[in-house]
């Protein structure tokens, strides 16, 4: 990228003040400024993009999120969170670093004519200020760059709309406000239209959006689930969850198809806005699912959810050393036709539970869940216990070991979780009571390091069951709630037994069965 283009895109991020008019120049000075027109270098890995004219500010990416989504290198990347972050302005300006490419072919998609029509507005004020030269056509909805580069401005509203691009391949796709489409039908077809002939032309989708709207659920699945915020991950399939890889017999067989990555948005990341406070005062006046949605960019409030107090920000942490002396322990809920579900767990000196590993697989015979969960813990030091559903103990009518003897005959030892009546009403009061922040310690009882992307994301969308409002609709997705559910409720409390201050690692449980551990 050329110094002039990386000094020219100077502040206006955010929508936060027009730009000073330019002054009336000679026709000589006009000349003269198009005979400088910037030139941009096509690269990967982008730096961050300045942009000034003269001692005028166009547009500087605001540091932090804005500067990484400009920069991110990733296939597909969604930036998102709370309203005012600047999240439309940097999708205007994403596109421009290529426009001095006569290659370069790119699409820029809102919902409806409606919502296209406001990024028109703010594209027809910086662009021409920023690319000397380019023209706006209104009946070809479209930005040509004096290289020839071109940006289209449409609109998809309606799945049958992806028909008008049949044909037509693009290096560039953005979508503005990505939740708005209710399915992820319109972004995986266009996902086919991105090409490019150009060896230093790269190929991007990028997506910007608040959380909420009648999409939130695929997008959330996509972007949010599969990794912790900001951290690049393998593109997966949002069904099975499964990574996208190059099928057996291809050259890259087995390798990851592309990456994406999530970038979260925050109001305090625009000073503009942030230090005028009227625009938060605003956000904070809303009902709390918006407010938190809209001013805390929350992915994980939802309407109806049971854990309403679950916040990532709070009973998420970054992987740490566990001390030798903290007692483990696992849960597991077993499925083969569904799926199956294990946590393990350490318990603090301050009675704070930590999960801190987590499996869910599918298909996967009792017996060789046994032999993952082993070779998972292999150098994690002693696990104490396990629990396990207790009705994987039930023989079902043959004369052979149960489920659960299976897995304990592997080595596996386990003990039936509590499945007496009201269990389930009192596991899910003290999953409440963990996820509460201790007034002396100020930490939740309860806290997930942030790699278990499956159970963070699964605990705050269980939804609350409508006809029995004191437990979760055992129709979601609970797998991991239940061993979550029997993990918690099998050590209620932290007992000085079982801590040694002088760091031995903690014994395992007393086997009363040699053959069972039971």
């Amino acid at each position: 990228m050329s110094n002039i283009v990386r000094t020219k895109l100077e502040a206006y991020a955010s929508g936060q003040t027009m730009p000073k008019k330019r002054s009336t120049r000679s026709k000589k000075s006009k000349k003269v400024e198009q005979e400088q027109k910037p030139s941009i270098k096509v690269v990967d890995k982008i730096e961050t993009i300045s942009i000034e004219e003269k001692n005028n500010v166009i547009f500087k990416p605001n540091a932090g999120p804005q500067t990484d989504f400009l920069a991110a290198g990733e296939r597909e990347v969604l930036y998102g969170g709370s309203a005012g972050g600047g999240k439309s302005y940097a999708m205007l300006a994403d596109p421009l670093r290529y426009m001095g490419h006569p290659s370069f072919s790119g699409l820029l998609l809102r919902h409806t004519t409606e919502e296209l029509r406001e990024l028109i507005y703010k594209s027809q004020e910086i662009y021409p200020r920023i690319w000397s030269g380019i023209k706006w056509s209104e009946r070809k909805m479209q930005w040509v760059a004096p290289s020839g580069a071109r940006l289209w401005m449409s609109y998809l509203d309606r799945d049958d709309d992806v028909l008008r691009y049949q044909g037509l391949a693009f290096s560039w796709i953005g979508f503005d406000e990505l939740t708005q489409w209710a399915t992820p039908f319109a972004w995986n077809y266009m996902r086919s239209r991105l090409r490019s002939t150009a060896h230093d032309l790269p190929i991007f989708m990028r997506a910007t959006t608040n959380p909420g709207g009648r999409g939130h659920h695929w997008v959330k699945k996509m972007f949010i689930d599969p990794s912790p915020y900001g951290k690049k991950f393998d593109a997966t399939d949002i069904e099975t969850g499964e990574a996208l890889k190059y099928p057996a017999g291809h050259e890259k067989a087995g390798k990851s198809l592309f990456k994406r990555r999530f970038i979260p948005a925050r109001l305090s990341d625009n000073p503009y806005l942030a230090e005028q406070g009227d625009y938060e005062a605003m956000l904070l006046s809303l009902p709390e699912q918006q407010r938190r949605q809209l001013l805390d960019g929350d992915w994980d409030i939802k309407e109806g959810a049971a854990f309403t107090e679950f916040d990532r920000n709070i009973h998420t942490v970054e992987p740490y050393r566990i001390p030798t002396n903290w007692v483990k322990f696992r849960a597991c809920d077993y499925g083969y036709g569904s799926k199956s579900g294990v946590l393990w767990f350490a318990v603090s000196p301050a009675e704070q539970i930590i999960v801190y590993r987590e499996l869910y697989v599918s298909k996967v015979l009792a017996a060789d869940l046994a032999d993952m969960i082993l070779e998972a813990e292999a150098g994690d030091g002693n696990i104490k216990y396990g629990v396990l559903d207790s009705s994987l103990w039930h023989k079902r009518g043959d004369t052979g070991p149960s489920l659960a003897e299976q897995m304990i005959m592997k080595g596996c030892r386990f003990r039936p979780s509590d499945r007496s009546k009201g269990s389930r009403v009192s596991g899910k009061n003290e999953i409440h009571r963990r996820l509460q922040v201790d007034e002396y310690t100020e930490e939740p009882r309860l806290v997930f390091f942030n790699t278990c992307t499956n159970i963070t994301s699964q605990l705050p969308a269980l939804p609350i069951d409508k006809k029995n409002p004191e437990d979760i609709d055992t129709h979601s997705e609970d797998h991991l709630y239940d061993a979550l559910r029997y993990g918690i409720m099998s050590r209620p409390r932290f007992s000085i037994f079982d801590y040694d201050p002088m760091g031995r690692p903690s014994s395992g449980m007393p086997v009363a069965d040699a053959t069972f551990g039971y």
